[in-house]
């Protein structure tokens, strides 16, 4: 095997009439985090089943950790770890009971003290006799992140992983990513977190099962060739009703008192900031969350 631990090519997945994914093309490398980020509905979830053996392509080819994502799906599922957008492991069973049936599934030699180690390991060890379904939202992504580590796979595939859960369980849920990541765990995660994106060594943008844009998050920005206006001021909320309006402004956004004007065409946006002499604009940097946010705008434009 190469250095390429997802290498896919051309894949194509329909229901019915909906072309879900649409010739994706995708290569990851061994220890990478890679961020799967799109509108809901443009293919990531579809692209990680495909990954992991759960879903067949309509088209296409490739690999995961060297074996055919077609002929090989049952021996991939066997070194990956999936976790899915919601809990799903047993509410009425411990967190001890849950990674030893865990265990049991993967059939470990060393089951016992792999649960043991990974306990101590995610810090779950003041909670491992609670049941999982009495754990708050942040404890029970630790518990699903352990039990999809705890056979200790080569690939570990993050679906949405901590949609509705604090701040400080995200950084600490990330902070365990970046360990396991360090150790050569390769990992590819949808979010729509665009903190959490900027912590993936990559990115890739779908639309409509298609990659639209893909590189380092400051490679991604710099590509979207976005021009931003910012200004501050009171009234700063009225301003930015009228200023959508305007021609060539493709996002106005409210941060306190600050207003951030996104567009592409950076004459149009001069000329729109214009219509407010009263306020003092200056340029600013883009961020990754407005070029997500001109993404979204262009697939609505499209269709």
């Amino acid at each position: 095997m190469n250095d390429r631990v997802i290498d896919v090519r051309n894949l194509r997945k329909s229901f019915g009439t909906r072309r879900v994914v649409d010739g994706l093309t995708l290569q990851v490398a061994k220890g990478e985090i890679c961020g799967f980020l799109g509108a809901n509905g443009s293919g990531k979830t579809t692209t990680i089943r495909m990954l992991c053996g759960l879903l067949v392509p309509d088209g296409g080819e490739g690999s995961c950790l060297g074996l055919d994502i077609r002929r090989d799906a049952a021996l991939i599922r066997r070194q990956i770890g999936y976790m899915t957008q919601r809990f799903s492991y047993y509410e009425d069973l411990t967190v001890r009971e849950n990674l030893d049936l865990v265990a049991g599934v993967y059939e470990m030699a060393d089951g016992k003290a792999a649960v043991a180690d990974i306990i101590a390991r995610m810090g779950l060890a003041a909670y491992e006799t609670h049941l999982a379904g009495h754990l708050s939202g942040g404890w029970k992504q630790r518990l699903a992140l352990a039990a999809c580590v705890l056979h200790r796979p080569k690939l570990l595939l993050l679906d949405e992983p901590t949609a509705g859960v604090d701040a400080k369980a995200r950084r600490e849920f990330w902070d365990l990513i970046h360990d396991l990541a360090g150790e050569g765990l390769t990992v590819l995660v949808s979010t729509h977190y665009m903190d959490e994106a900027e912590r993936c060594n990559r990115i890739v943008y779908l639309a409509e099962g298609r990659i639209v844009v893909q590189g380092t998050s400051d490679e991604v920005v710099r590509q979207a060739a976005l021009v931003i206006f910012e200004t501050t001021g009171d009234g700063i909320d009225a301003v930015a009703r009228r200023i959508r309006r305007k021609e060539g402004v493709e996002a106005a956004a409210v941060f306190g008192h600050a207003l951030r004007v996104a567009g592409s065409d950076r004459a149009a946006l001069q000329r729109a900031a214009g219509a407010f002499p009263n306020l003092e604009w200056h340029e600013a940097e883009p961020r990754l969350e407005d070029v997500f946010i001109h993404q979204l705008a262009s697939k609505e434009e499209a269709t």
